[in-house]
């Protein structure tokens, strides 16, 4: 417990704040006034505050706003809080005053008090750290700059690492035939390369997906200060900042088309969570046909074997569960879930700003981490060390009455019924009974009923893996 404290004031007074404190009056405030969830902003977001004051600060002394030696002060106190080096004075709710105020004013005390220091003399929170600046264009350029970080550093490459494990066991297992299922009933066959190109393609329409909403993340709302009009910053202030940004961080970050629409809506960030969502779709649909083959192994279809990872019952010895899957359908249910808060909070821009900006960031951010981790998961853990059942697979294709769809053709679709039916009652290859119940020479059913050859086509550009 701190027992030591220090006087701070502010517009409204005087307070205390603990004397260790890097902050200020105004973030003990929100501190005080929001102890609701105990969830702090992401490092990501804490991040992205630090590289606008730093991107800042260069541009107010390209401009000679600020002496060089208090933006330089400036600079680099947030350049260490961009670093991740005070990660600890970032203490304050999610659940916050809308506009994410409480947040930037945060980082202007922290940043403020490090600058400090380091010039020897007061530098001010609010008149230097925040020159040019106002809470309603940093909480938004922030969670732009956040995401589209993130997404450069950690989803895209997860998901690519993704991508390439699965084409890499669609081209290894392309021979490999097996019972297709639709509605969860047995269907024509398929190679389990067909069937991990589809899993390969929906990954790479996500990535496809974040691409193209890529230009509108890189829009900032920087210099719109407090209501789009650019009050208190010099004209042409966004241009320069991004200039700064592009400078710090090597992504291509351009002023808003119109900071209006940058300040009041978050319909970019909506749009990310969509795709997001959509991501996250894909993830469940992958898991759960991995559960579903690798159930069992026994009872279920034990098609394929998913490395052990750990004991699956505290009760029953020798039972092994598909535990990354499974974590991959909560993450999916928990991305869908975030995106539902986002689009809430996505429709609560009133006139000139939108009053739910730190939930979005959360949210937005929560989503792309989760994501990327669990990718990389389902890519070392499942898809890369999954082997397969052939003889299990083999047993299922040849006992599989569905065969009887590749005679259609020829003797119509009455009598391939008739000769489904009593295969599947008699439990025999629909090749047998086939060859009583037609006069088709049993080279020509062997021909017209070879699995392999029912499997071809229904790839383009596969790389491998049609079979």
């Amino acid at each position: 417990m701190t027992t030591s404290f220090r006087t701070e004031h502010d517009s409204m007074g005087e307070l205390k704040v603990p004397a260790d404190a890097l902050w200020g009056a105004q973030t003990q405030r929100a501190i005080d006034n929001f102890p609701i969830s105990g969830h702090a902003l992401p490092r990501a977001f804490i991040g992205a505050l630090g590289l606008i004051k730093q991107a800042a600060a260069r541009a107010n002394r390209r401009l000679g706003l600020l002496p060089a030696e208090v933006a330089a002060a400036v600079e680099a106190a947030a350049a260490e809080v961009a670093a991740g080096r005070h990660d600890a004075a970032f203490p304050l709710d999610v659940f916050q005053t809308g506009s994410g105020t409480s947040s930037n004013m945060n980082a202007n005390e922290v940043i403020a008090t490090l600058a400090s220091r380091r010039l020897g003399s007061a530098v001010h929170p609010n008149d230097q750290v925040n020159m040019a600046q106002s809470s309603n264009d940093c909480i938004p350029t922030a969670i732009h700059l956040s995401a589209a970080l993130l997404l450069r550093r950690e989803l895209l490459p997860a998901l690519t690492h993704l991508r390439d494990a699965l084409q890499s066991r669609e081209r290894e297992l392309a021979a490999v035939v097996k019972t297709g299922r639709t509605h969860l009933m047995d269907a024509m066959p398929v190679t389990l390369g067909q069937e991990l190109s589809g899993w390969r393609m929906q990954v790479q329409q996500g990535l496809a997906r974040l691409v193209a909403v890529e230009p509108r993340l890189l829009k900032l709302a920087q210099g719109g200060t407090a209501v789009g009009t650019g009050i208190n910053a010099p004209a042409g202030y966004g241009a320069h900042f991004c200039e700064e940004l592009r400078a710090i961080s090597g992504v291509p970050f351009v002023p808003a088309d119109n900071y209006f629409e940058a300040m009041s809506a978050q319909d970019t960030a909506v749009e990310l969570s969509g795709q997001l969502k959509v991501i996250a779709v894909s993830l469940m649909k992958i898991a759960n046909d991995l559960r579903w083959m690798n159930s069992g192994p026994l009872a279920g279809l034990g098609e394929i074997a998913l490395p052990a990872l750990q004991p699956g019952s505290s009760i029953m010895p020798g039972k092994v569960n598909p535990v990354v899957p499974e974590a991959a359908t909560m993450v999916a249910a928990q991305v869908i879930g975030n995106d539902t808060t986002i689009t809430i909070a996505g429709q609560s821009g009133n006139f000139q700003l939108n009053v739910m900006l730190p939930l979005i960031a959360y949210n937005l951010l929560e989503s792309i981490r989760l994501l990327a981790n669990v990718s990389r998961l389902l890519a070392d853990r499942a898809i890369k060390g999954f082997t397969v059942n052939t003889a299990r697979i083999a047993e299922a294709l040849d006992r599989n009455p569905i065969l009887v769809t590749a005679l259609n053709p020829v003797i119509g679709y009455e009598k391939g019924a008739a000769i489904a039916k009593q295969a599947y009652a008699q439990g025999r290859p629909v090749r047998a009974v086939a060859e009583e119940l037609t006069r088709l020479p049993a080279a020509e059913l062997a021909r017209l009923l070879d699995p392999a050859e029912l499997t071809r086509g229904g790839i383009k550009g596969s790389g491998g893996g049609g079979g």
